[in-house]
């Protein structure tokens, strides 16, 4: 785990702006989506995903990197949701979204208390054990906290576009 962080999404400091140029507003800046256990939780994780970052501008993406950028971000929640889904009683309870302009930070909660770890490397050719590898190497930063009696794994990603080059 890269650390134990912050558990509250991003605050809006008044300054920063949407990859198009705007500044999000308050119904813009976070996201929920209740999941009630598994059953393709998965799946609605990534539409819900998706969704959220069409309304921010980073979808359609206009070059290659800036699909690259969003396309990691459906894979670590795909990854964080599923592994709420094989490792915790009754599967994920809510994924969060938040995005400040600068940072976006998606946030699994679930019912288990145990915090994920990182597998010893696992080989390569078998299914499993990837996952939090993936978001490792993926995420800006990554971590997990308790919340009630299960917890929540976090990640944060920079924007795929410098806010302070949009801002005029």
């Amino acid at each position: 785990m890269k650390s134990s962080g912050e558990g509250a999404l991003p605050k809006d400091s008044g300054r920063r702006t949407t990859a198009s140029g705007r500044r999000p507003s308050g119904s813009d800046r976070t996201r929920r989506l209740v999941l009630a256990g598994s059953e393709s939780a998965v799946q609605r994780s990534r539409d819900f995903s998706r969704a959220a970052l069409l309304a921010w501008h980073w979808l359609p993406a206009p070059d290659a990197g800036r699909l690259a950028a969003a396309e990691d971000v459906l894979l670590m929640v795909s990854e964080l949701v599923t592994n709420a889904c094989l490792h915790a009683p009754g599967g994920p309870r809510e994924l969060r979204l938040g995005w400040d302009g600068e940072r976006l930070r998606v946030e699994v909660s679930d019912a288990s208390p145990a915090a994920p770890r990182l597998r010893p490397f696992a080989d390569p050719g078998r299914p499993g054990g990837h996952g939090l590898r993936v978001v490792d190497r993926l995420a800006r930063d990554w971590g997990c906290l308790p919340e009630g009696e299960g917890k929540l794994v976090w990640l944060e990603v920079a924007s795929p576009v410098d806010p302070g080059a949009l801002q005029s």
